[in-house]
């Protein structure tokens, strides 16, 4: 692992594999930074780019701070972006594509952008996490990660006792549990964050946005406001698939990023 220094002092490591162009993977809440290997997306992507794998703060390697704002995941990711010495490639799932969608605003070396299924509340929608909340809360004060972790993936993520007993077969579940007390400040700045489309209009960077045919209608709703705001989007759909196409349809989304960064834009 190595490590870059974040706008507030804050440690963020990240791994690089890989040769070729730039491509910097962001993670979503919950996750580690090898959720990119569990299903081989980030070495069938290394076979083909230099990968920079962020580790997002409070989990592994990297530091915290005593303050949480959802602004400063943004500027961890242009930490690690500002180190490369030309434009990369960002590839962010779930929140990590929120933080990643709000690095571009903060830098310059960006040469392409690819979100999957960011969390984004447009048209009423809400995550409606405040009770959940409260009882990750709770949880963490009793010292059991592991339930807040478990709670998170059923009640919030919407796992089924099949995908649960997946996850918890995974070689990344301990550090998944270490990891589990970022959950309830990352939902809650999530909750509040607001979507200003007029923030992104001179964001000419080519997008690509994802989405899974079986998803909830919140990400749905959301990928079709940010293909409205962006200036130089595409959207593609995994049919069949939900939140994870990495995971459930890792060669599909391998090539779907390749054939992307690849065209002339």
């Amino acid at each position: 692992m190595e490590t870059v220094t974040s706008a507030d002092g804050t440690e963020i490591a990240f791994e690089r594999t890989g040769n070729g162009p730039p491509l910097v993977l962001v993670h979503g809440n919950g996750d580690v930074h090898t959720f990119w290997d569990l299903a081989g997306a980030r070495p069938a992507l290394a076979d083909h780019c230099t990968v920079y794998a962020i580790e997002r703060r409070g989990r592994g390697e990297s530091g915290d701070a005593a303050e949480y704002r959802l602004e400063q995941e943004a500027e961890d990711v242009v930490a690690v972006i500002n180190t490369i010495d030309e434009p990369v490639v960002v590839v962010g799932h779930s929140g990590g594509a929120l933080y990643s969608l709000e690095a571009t605003l903060r830098t310059s070396n960006l040469r392409t952008l690819i979100l999957n299924e960011p969390p984004i509340m447009v048209r009423n929608h809400e995550l409606g996490v405040a009770a959940g909340i409260a009882e990750m809360n709770r949880l963490l004060d009793d010292g059991d990660n592991e339930k807040v972790l478990v709670f998170f993936l059923q009640e919030v993520a919407g796992l089924t006792p099949a995908e649960l007993d997946t996850a918890r077969a995974s070689p990344t579940w301990q550090q998944m549990v270490d990891a589990a007390h970022t959950l309830p400040r990352e939902l809650q700045a999530i909750e509040e964050y607001e979507f200003d489309s007029a923030r992104f209009e001179e964001m000419t960077a080519p997008t690509l946005l994802m989405i899974g045919s079986e998803s909830p209608p919140l990400f749905e709703d959301a990928i079709e406001a940010l293909n409205d705001a962006l200036p130089n989007s595409k959207t593609v759909t995994f049919d069949g698939h939900q939140h994870e196409p990495m995971n459930t349809a890792p060669d599909d989304f391998v090539d779907e990023v390749l054939t992307f960064i690849r065209k002339p834009n």
